[in-house]
């Protein structure tokens, strides 16, 4: 008998994601045009900066998630719990990788499941937006998030991605008028997310009244979704212009910032430092997320995702430190430079 499709598409994805050009190659985050003041004179103690913060309701000792990544495969369940005991071990959240997966197979739910490992994370899952359109509804948004012990949901947009995958949801209209409808009943903070290709201004306006508690901007400039596609479709990328589309993650930041001033914002797609993270707040995020430069170490151990972190979060309190910045509220108010040269 032919192997599940939806399972052994994962997988596909994981082989490409760890061993193939996936990145984009013409388009950047924006961040490296960007510079924080570097202060001669910071006025500040190494050891007393604090990054923690709180985010849906959650505390955080750092504005860090682990983005989404993966589910549905037995690699998925040894990544995901690796991945959660380096948040729990931190203090930081985690992004479950889709898990529409998980909803239509049961034997897939346990690749998803880390509550024994990372009790007190800030634990967000995840459903595709296209799939309200296709007969999911309130239940299924419950079910994702109650079989996990959710602590928020996540919704995510990626036409681009589906338009590109062999049998990928290409049937969007609605999506909109369905997010109305099912996001108020979903019990838990519902959070709209982009997959790597961004989040437009215009876009945001467009959800405003829905309820969303945060958006993650999921910009262009780390892993293009489309060229994953590609390269599980047809073992080579093909449409090379429609693979490096997107919004730049700092772009975006601006964009959705400045459509929805109170809304709190995630800063994904290419964020791969602690001076990235940094900058992502100071142009208005509330938290940052890092996905695929974990999958390789999360195949490993806890230990080697922690060894990860651990160095983005140092790079993060020496950044906030040279500019003096002794706690987020003083980052989210310094002001960025243009570079020059």
């Amino acid at each position: 008998m032919p192997s599940d499709p939806l399972p052994a598409r994962k997988g596909r994805h994981l082989d490409v994601c760890l061993d193939g050009p996936v990145a984009y190659t013409t388009r950047t985050t924006g961040f490296e045009c960007l510079d924080l003041p570097y202060a001669a004179l910071p006025e500040s103690d190494l050891g007393a900066v604090r990054t923690a913060t709180t985010f849906l309701g959650k505390p955080l000792a750092a504005p860090l998630l682990i983005g989404a990544m993966t589910g549905g495969v037995e690699r998925a369940a040894t990544i995901n719990r690796h991945l959660a005991i380096a948040a729990q071990r931190l203090g930081l959240g985690l992004m479950l990788g889709s898990q529409r997966v998980m909803l239509e197979r049961s034997a897939a739910r346990a690749s998803f499941e880390v509550r024994d490992v990372a009790p007190d994370v800030l634990l967000i899952g995840n459903l595709g937006a296209a799939q309200l359109v296709a007969g999911y509804g309130v239940e299924e948004a419950r079910r994702a998030v109650a079989e996990v012990g959710a602590d928020a949901l996540a919704f995510h947009v990626n036409p681009l991605q589906e338009a590109l995958q062999a049998g990928g949801d290409v049937a969007w209209r609605g999506v909109r008028g369905r997010l109305a409808d099912v996001v108020p009943e979903v019990g838990v903070p519902v959070v709209l997310k982009e997959v790597g290709h961004g989040v437009s201004g215009a876009v945001a306006r467009s959800v405003a009244a829905v309820g969303f508690a945060a958006v993650d901007v999921a910009g262009a400039g780390g892993t293009s979704w489309a060229r994953v596609e590609e390269l599980v479709r047809y073992g080579e990328v093909r449409r090379l212009d429609l693979v490096e589309w997107g919004i730049p993650t700092a772009e975006a930041l601006v964009e959705v910032r400045a459509a929805l001033p109170g809304m709190p914002l995630v800063a994904s797609g290419g964020v791969r430092s602690g001076l990235d993270v940094a900058k992502a707040i100071a142009l208005g995020a509330r938290v940052a997320a890092i996905a695929r430069p974990l999958l390789a170490p999360a195949l490993d151990s806890a230990d080697a995702v922690e060894d990860a972190l651990a160095a983005v979060l140092e790079e993060l309190r020496l950044v906030m430190h040279l500019v003096g910045a002794a706690d987020l509220s003083a980052l989210a108010t310094t002001a960025l430079r243009p570079r020059v040269g």
